[in-house]
């Protein structure tokens, strides 16, 4: 059975003070000041969690109000709830903090964006506030203070679930009871200026000679240009087989994939292999990944993201095409048309290479399993 009371402090009379260290207690003593013992700042509440002892302030001058609050965390910890002392006080700092340490642990690649939205705009908005106090009012009121400067739906809903996620992780340590509703904006993100092929071989004579492979790669297979098609090393690449494989955890959803090679993959991975013998003949390295630098000290090196996605809009831009999308989604037209036609028609791994497009291929990518790989072998 919990209890609620007051905290008490020693008051001198003579002094008109309080008494709040030893030594001023003992000269007020040795004077003989009349000290009396007096209730002091709002009520607290006891109650027992596991055997052991929890006092925590209830913030308020009524006794009912703390009375009310004891009930409650009587009945969470009957029922068995996470009950912590400071519960429902977290601060959003507090929350933002257990965000970017969630995003850090699980390696989030979108961790610098996150710190960067929290920063520039939710902590500006919402600073010193505590999280239980953020309501669906809040929440609107932030999504027309963001809209007003500009921001997009998109870019809005994207702060929006950042908050939505704080107050989940929360939750989840036992610090909220409840998590506000946050409404998201409707989102008209379609995409448009997809390439067409004519398109797309006028950007990559733009781009340098060790760079063309990347954008006809991307091209042919669909893949994600910084995640899938830059890391890909010549050990996933079977010319035998006719496949390329993505190994598992490489994918956005973490599952393997194999990709028959077509005869304009197989012309451009055999132009890679090409470069990979002039990279070694001239400079003494074995290039490990199928897309490298060739000249200078990152020569046998991976093409990183950056220095690709430079060089591609300078391309596009010569080319012509500057309002067409990123290299990353530049070939998801000729993938979705492709599989349109091709729906309904399976050909078996000799037919594969006779579609020089690589665009009706794309309905026979598999996810590289354990049983996939035991077929292979």
């Amino acid at each position: 059975m919990g209890t609620v009371y007051r905290r008490q402090v020693r008051f001198c009379t003579a002094c008109d003070r309080r008494l709040d260290t030893t030594a001023a207690r003992i000269a007020c003593m040795a004077a003989s000041h009349a000290v009396e013992l007096r209730d002091q700042g709002p009520w607290w509440i006891k109650y027992q969690v596991r055997g052991r002892p929890v006092c925590v302030s209830s913030g308020t001058e009524r006794k009912e109000d703390a009375k009310k609050l004891l009930r409650q965390r009587e009945h969470l910890v009957d029922s068995g709830a996470p009950v912590t002392a400071h519960q429902n006080r977290v601060t959003f700092e507090d929350a933002a903090a257990d965000l970017v340490n969630d995003y850090t642990v699980n390696k989030r690649r979108s961790l610098r964006t996150a710190n960067l939205r929290i920063s520039k705009h939710l902590t500006p908005y919402f600073a010193h506030r505590r999280l239980m106090t953020i309501t669906v009012v809040d929440a609107r009121a932030y999504t027309g203070h963001r809209l007003r400067e500009g921001a997009s739906n998109a870019s809005v809903n994207r702060d929006l679930m950042l908050l939505k996620r704080m107050c989940t992780l929360a939750m989840q340590a036992g610090k909220l009871m409840v998590r506000p509703y946050i409404p998201l904006l409707k989102e008209h993100n379609v995409r448009t200026g997809f390439f067409e092929p004519q398109q797309s071989a006028s950007v990559q004579r733009h781009l340098p000679t060790h760079m063309r492979g990347i954008a006809a790669f991307a091209f042919v297979t669909g893949w994600r240009t910084p995640s899938e098609i830059l890391p890909l090393e010549w050990r996933q690449v079977d010319l035998k087989q006719n496949e390329v494989r993505l190994d598992v955890g490489a994918t956005k959803n973490g599952e393997g994939r194999v990709f028959p090679i077509t005869i304009e993959l197989r012309r451009i991975l055999e132009s890679q292999q090409e470069i990979a013998k002039v990279v070694k003949r001239e400079h003494g390295t074995i290039p490990r990944h199928v897309f490298c630098y060739t000249k200078g000290a990152k020569a046998g090196n991976s093409v990183t993201e950056g220095g690709y996605n430079k060089a591609w809009r300078k391309a596009r831009v010569a080319a012509g095409c500057p309002g067409r999308i990123p290299p990353r989604l530049s070939s998801h037209r000729g993938a979705q048309s492709g599989a349109g036609r091709g729906a309904g028609a399976r050909r078996d791994a000799d037919d594969r290479t006779q579609d020089s497009s690589g665009v009706r291929a794309l309905q026979h990518c598999q996810p590289w399993t354990s049983s996939r790989r035991r077929a292979t072998t």
